[in-house]
């Protein structure tokens, strides 16, 4: 296979992880090239922050498609306010929490019973009891849960 095959093949690892669209992926891309530091480790520490990842990672879902549908209507609260949109970046600080509606709060209890024991995360903290988290920093590249060889996908993206 040649080089550009096995990096297209990176950056379609990358969209099917997350479950993200050509568009967003880009989207990220270019705001990765825009921060300091290494554009990978940039891009997948962006791509952790998204609403629907640390909904996932909390066990608040099943996966990170139950996680956008969870956001989508309106399950989700950060810092107050009831966010609808799954590629809302977290920030250092926020609060997360179930939505105040009986639905809302038992489906977010029920899958944290199932899937809380993935939770294993130093950048968010889980309280499993109210259940609230709270973005503690930011992950580092070693934090991340990315399978993937970032510099592969900047190689190609930056063509």
């Amino acid at each position: 296979m040649s080089k550009y095959g096995v990096q297209f093949r990176e950056k379609q690892k990358i969209k099917r992880f997350y479950g993200i669209l050509e568009g967003q992926f880009l989207r990220l891309f270019h705001e990765a090239e825009r921060r300091k530091g290494h554009t990978g480790e940039n891009l997948l520490v962006l791509l952790e922050e998204r609403l629907d990842n640390v909904a996932y990672l909390l066990g608040y879902a099943a996966s990170r498609k139950q996680a956008r549908q969870l956001i989508h209507h309106g399950h989700i609260v950060v810092s107050g306010k009831r966010v609808d949109v799954p590629s809302y970046l977290v920030k250092v600080g926020d609060i997360i929490i179930p939505y105040q509606h009986p639905r809302s709060q038992e489906l977010i209890k029920t899958n944290l019973a199932s899937y809380a024991t993935r939770f294993n995360s130093a950048w968010l903290e889980l309280d499993k009891d109210t259940p609230q988290a709270k973005v503690l920093r930011f992950p580092t590249r070693e934090e991340t849960s990315s399978p993937v060889q970032e510099q592969l996908v900047v190689e190609l993206c930056s063509r």
